[in-house]
């Protein structure tokens, strides 16, 4: 492939509405998931959502099912 056409390709890539979509979904998942594990002192989640990009998918698994929740939490020490 010569430079012309990569340039091309990239040019196309970037302005095609999905990637633009999906870059969007990306961030918002990133910041929800890292605001909640910096709170929670998470650090090895913060990391791993910081260097996986998974289209949301990672982030999604944290807040889900992996984050702790502080009523269960204050509930068991009453």
């Amino acid at each position: 492939m010569s430079p012309d056409q990569q340039q091309t390709f990239l040019t196309s890539l970037l302005q095609s509405p999905y990637i633009i979509l999906i870059v969007i979904w990306e961030i918002i998942w990133k910041v929800i998931a890292f605001w909640k594990a910096a709170r929670r002192n998470q650090l090895y989640w913060y990391i791993a959502i910081a260097i996986f990009n998974t289209v949301g998918i990672l982030p999604i698994i944290y807040i889900l099912f992996f984050q702790k929740d502080r009523n269960k939490e204050k509930s068991k020490s009453l």
